[in-house]
């Protein structure tokens, strides 16, 4: 991750040439000529890693700033910068928190090497802070969340599983949390600093799925126009997750199993070449796999391979004493923003309880959030439910057994897709075309009741005929893929443009930053993340949508302001679930809103 640099200085040349020299070394700079600016600019952004300020400047004091900072965040280093010689104001800065102190003129190596030990600090500071309030959860392992016997003895199985290299397959019905729990056995193990990549088998067809597990060279299928690495290279020395993995055709199985035994894979097209694939492969499904060997259509090789440690996650029908609990955590992720949050009425909690929730704990998510936005006071009525929540239930309340129709692979009663809370259940970008973003999501166009998404629903695609240059917005959105993080989408894009830019100038680094209207040294340094590595999915999909040039930065906010306020829209204002549509901690959406102030008017 590119850390952030807030630089602050009434002396714009000071600016420009430190800024210059520390975004050479890769470092966003945030420049401020001020301490009030200075420190509405750090409230704005809590990605600031390390802020580097003037002691003496004519709007505010580099030391009240060095308070101000150590107080509302003192994790965040400061290094002190000023024209004067002066040991007693060294010593007061180190006394109030400084991270170090630097006497204009001073050599450039001299500075590098302070914002690097500085940021070195900052980076530890922060994942103690972290790992603090992970330590802090109750009741809870990860992102999961229950203190029933089934979820306790869940939570021992994994505090063993997750520190060792062992396969998990996880098993349970639809909407138990399978991916939660291949979360937390990743971020909880020794690859954590490493990549978590998830795949929907069920998703893809057999064709895309081998080209996106295995990648696939230039030319090895029509549509192949550049070399793509497959998920099991992205996720090489992390943790791969293969959701719905009875899904698999006994083709794919064949040659999953032969890369389990070899940890080795060979590209579509590839002419045999082994790629080194060092994986800790989870996979999940909802189907009793033991049955399917026995019918024929699993391999029994394959599935002992994966079965290394097997993991059941109960139904909700089976942890009802977790229901209160649960029903309190969507309350509050759901109402953060109501001046007044309504609690479940008692008559409601026992409707709940009677249920039997064949779509289970997404289902139960789903019905939380209908009850708050239809709720009219201060309780969520009966009334607020679903219909068949209010119909009499056979053999219900608190441990009750299995009701109607809740067998294995039974879905969620209208529940929300993974994607409409910012989860990744959608296809990869590979699986999108042109002509599936012409198609409506739902009635009127719009997002599909089943739970919408801010990519996808552009309004169509418009035809080379009648495009006209600013079209490629909508074209770019329309043509990105469900479930994407809004991260994902910038960072997509600017690959986009910077690999346009190279095409037109020939491959010309001066030309390519000229039509993009970027110092050639920032170029260069966006520019390397890229250059010698295959496309990702995403880029390949925009690269055609992407304008041939124009102002890079100006161009990346417009994109980012469209996408905020289409996540705005379909959460009907709220920001919370705006954050949730768009795969942004709730705290940070507030700062990327301030940004753009026609949003919020």
């Amino acid at each position: 991750m590119t850390a952030t640099i807030l630089l602050v200085d009434d002396e714009p040349n000071y600016r420009l040439v430190i800024g210059q020299l520390l975004e050479s070394r890769g470092y966003d700079v945030v420049e401020a000529a001020g301490g009030r600016e200075a420190l509405d600019l750090f409230r704005e952004r809590p990605e600031t890693d390390l802020v580097m300020t003037d002691i003496t400047m004519p709007d505010g004091d580099g030391m009240e700033l060095l308070t101000k900072v150590k107080e509302e965040r003192p994790e965040v280093p400061v290094v002190m910068l000023t024209a004067h010689n002066d040991a007693k104001l060294a010593v007061e800065a180190i006394k109030k928190g400084a991270f170090d102190y630097l006497t204009k003129p001073y050599h450039n190596e001299d500075l590098l090497r302070c914002a690097a030990k500085a940021l070195e600090v900052s980076s530890l500071a922060r994942q103690n802070k972290e790992l603090r309030a992970a330590l802090m959860e109750r009741h809870s392992f990860g992102s999961l969340i229950g203190k029933s016997k089934p979820m306790n003895e869940l939570y021992r199985l994994l505090e063993k599983v997750a520190p060792t290299k062992a396969n998990v397959l996880i098993t349970g019905e639809s909407g138990t949390g399978k991916e939660l729990v291949a979360r937390a056995v990743h971020h909880n193990g020794p690859r954590c600093d490493r990549s978590f990549v998830a795949v929907n088998c069920s998703a893809l067809s057999e064709t895309l799925l081998v080209s996106e597990l295995f990648g696939h060279e230039k030319g090895a299928f029509t549509g192949a126009v550049s070399t793509r690495a497959g998920r099991f290279e992205l996720a090489d020395k992390g943790t791969l997750f293969l959701d719905e993995i009875g899904e698999i055709s006994p083709a794919t199985q064949v040659a999953l199993l032969r890369v389990l035994q070899e940890r080795t894979v060979e590209r579509v097209g590839g002419g045999g070449k082994p790629i080194e694939a060092d994986v800790r492969l989870i996979t999940a499904t909802n189907r009793d796999l033991k049955a399917e060997v026995a019918a024929g259509r699993f391999r029994e090789d394959l599935f002992y391979r994966l079965n290394v440690v097997h993991i059941r996650l109960p139904p909700l029908r089976e942890r009802l004493e977790d229901l209160p609990i649960l029903a309190a955590h969507f309350l509050e992720k759901f109402g953060r923003d109501r001046p007044a949050r309504p609690v479940l009425n008692p008559e409601t909690l026992r409707l709940l309880y009677a249920y039997h929730w064949p779509g289970n704990i997404r289902e139960l998510e789903n019905v939380v959030e209908r009850g708050l936005v239809l709720a009219s006071g201060d309780e969520i009525m009966p009334e607020d439910l679903p219909e068949e929540l209010r119909r009499p239930q056979g053999g219900a309340g608190p441990g009750a057994g299995a009701g109607p129709g809740a067998g294995p692979g039974s879905g969620p009663t209208g529940g929300p897709t993974s994607g409409a809370r910012g989860g990744r259940a959608a296809g990869p970008a590979a699986g999108r075309t042109a002509a599936d973003a012409r198609a409506p999501a739902g009635p009127g166009g719009g997002p599909s009741s089943a739970g919408g998404t801010v990519f996808g629903v552009g309004g169509g695609v418009p035809s080379e005929a009648g495009r006209r240059s600013e079209d490629w917005m909508e074209e770019a959105i329309a043509l990105l893929p469900d479930g994407m993080t809004l991260p994902e989408a910038l960072s997509g894009l600017e690959e986009a443009l910077l690999r346009k830019a190279m095409d037109m100038g020939g491959g010309v680094q001066n030309r390519a930053a000229d039509f993009l209207g970027l110092r050639r040294n920032v170029f260069k340094y966006k520019w390397d993340k890229y250059a010698g590595v295959p496309a990702t999915p995403v880029s390949d999909i925009l690269l055609e949508a992407a304008p041939p040039g124009g102002d890079l930065p100006a161009i990346m906010a417009g994109f980012e302001e469209e996408l905020l306020r289409r996540a705005l829209a379909m959460a009907g204002g709220s920001q919370s679930l705006a954050a949730d549509l768009l795969g942004l901690r709730r705290n940070v959406i507030p700062y990327k809103l301030k940004k753009y102030p026609g949003l919020l008017s």
